[in-house]
């Protein structure tokens, strides 16, 4: 039997019609990935790691399609280091959730937030903000006057106690002094002795000599 053999131009036409193929398919793929990727938080009022001078009254969540307003469709949960935030409400229009709070908050604050994309698929995350100062402690109630017992106050007397009796500074810081003009006297004292010593003993061979010269007598030797 004779062979049918494929000219070039079929394989080409061949060639031709699968990588249109391949082409539509990829290009299908493409379109329809946007189309099913959920929806995601693209904002928030506080932003993520924000600092706030107050605590604030509400919280806005800005996503990038439409969230269902079904009834538990969002849950969204606040707390701080002293435990949850109240939530009294959530507005949802359209790609907007507003957390109206019914408390307040201080230091680190945590939001925990569940939605319903547009896609009917839920999504979920967290974020960080922080409210600068800290709550103010309540007041600890005072007891009326019928409830307060007072106690008898003790009276004890002091011990008087002996001051220390000062010390004489004046001869302490004399002290010197007065040995020293003792010192001095006794110096002048003995030098006073001598002279009178001297001069007793002058006298009384004056008055020895006197005595040989009236009676021929020679008078002593000067010691």
């Amino acid at each position: 039997m004779p062979r049918h053999s494929r000219s070039p131009r079929s394989f080409a036409r061949l060639a031709s019609a699968a990588l249109a193929a391949a082409v539509l398919t990829f290009g299908g793929l493409l379109i329809a990935s946007p189309a099913s990727a959920h929806d995601e938080l693209i904002g928030s009022d506080p932003m993520p790691g924000q600092e706030m001078p107050a605590s604030p009254a509400q919280l806005t969540l800005t996503f990038s399609g439409n969230i269902s307003d079904a009834e538990g469709a969002s849950v969204v949960e606040v707390s701080d280091a002293s435990g949850a935030i109240p939530v009294s409400d959530l507005v949802t229009t359209d790609n907007v959730l507003i957390v109206v709070l019914d408390g307040t908050a201080s230091g680190a604050v945590t939001v925990l937030w569940k939605v319903v994309s547009s896609d009917g698929h839920p999504i979920s995350g967290e974020f960080d903000f922080t409210v600068a100062g800290a709550p103010t402690a309540s007041p600890t109630p005072t007891p009326s006057p019928t409830e307060t017992a007072i106690a008898p106050v003790e009276t004890t007397t002091p011990t008087p106690t002996a001051a220390p009796e000062p010390e004489d500074s004046t001869f302490s810081s004399a002290w010197p002094w007065v040995i020293g003009g003792l010192v001095v006297v006794g110096a002048m004292g003995a030098v006073v002795f001598l002279l009178v010593t001297r001069a007793r003993e002058q006298k009384a061979l004056a008055e020895a000599r006197a005595k040989a010269l009236s009676g021929g007598t020679e008078p002593p030797a000067e010691q």
